[in-house]
């Protein structure tokens, strides 16, 4: 799994006034829990460039006051007007504790149904698997070569070894929908 490297420092004072103060300053209040403590710290707004807005899953190498953590970001709040960022929650991973996070779905390979004239539907762009860290990786990629027209994948179909599926068995990933474009084949 990818890495990104951040740095903050501690918060001196915690409420809704000091955190609009170091929000107007570019600082993002955030905290990181599930360990032996609890902190609560500001990063700058910059830093969550490369880890919020891509789809890659990243774990975090963080550095607070000197402290390093290790930690997969767990919450994340939006302004619901401006879309700003207003805090994010970070999870500490320890060794040997499990952890639930979203992993993105690839898609390989061409399905005859496709080729036929049928609609490739994906339904779901995450999967949200538990596991360790060192045992998560940075996508799930379903084969769809062998889906014809009305065939699909569900998430019970997949195996990923030493994780277990959060999701519901029956959620669809990928289906092949008829159209009326459909080719016959005899």
């Amino acid at each position: 799994m990818k890495s990104v490297s951040m740095s903050g420092s501690l918060r001196e004072n915690v409420g809704k006034k000091d955190a609009k103060a170091q929000r107007a300053q570019g600082l993002i209040p955030c905290v990181i829990y599930g360990g032996k403590e609890q902190l609560q710290f500001v990063v700058e707004e910059e830093q969550f460039q490369h880890l919020l807005f891509t789809p890659d899953v990243k774990f975090v190498e963080l550095e607070v006051s000197g402290k390093k953590f290790e930690a997969v970001v767990q919450a994340t709040q939006w302004h619901p007007i401006t879309d700003h960022l207003l805090h994010v929650d970070f999870l500490e991973v320890t060794e040997g504790k499990s952890i639930v996070i979203g992993i993105p779905v690839k898609l390989t390979g061409t399905s005859p149904g496709v080729l036929r004239g049928g609609k490739l539907v994906k339904k779901i762009r995450k999967i949200t698997v538990k596991g360790l860290l060192k045992n998560i990786p940075e996508e799930i990629i379903v084969d769809i070569s062998n889906l014809d027209i009305n065939d699909m994948i569900k998430v019970g179909d997949l195996s990923i070894p030493n994780l277990t599926f959060v999701e519901n068995l029956n959620t669809l990933i990928v289906n092949i929908a008829s159209t009326r474009n459909v080719v016959e084949t005899q």
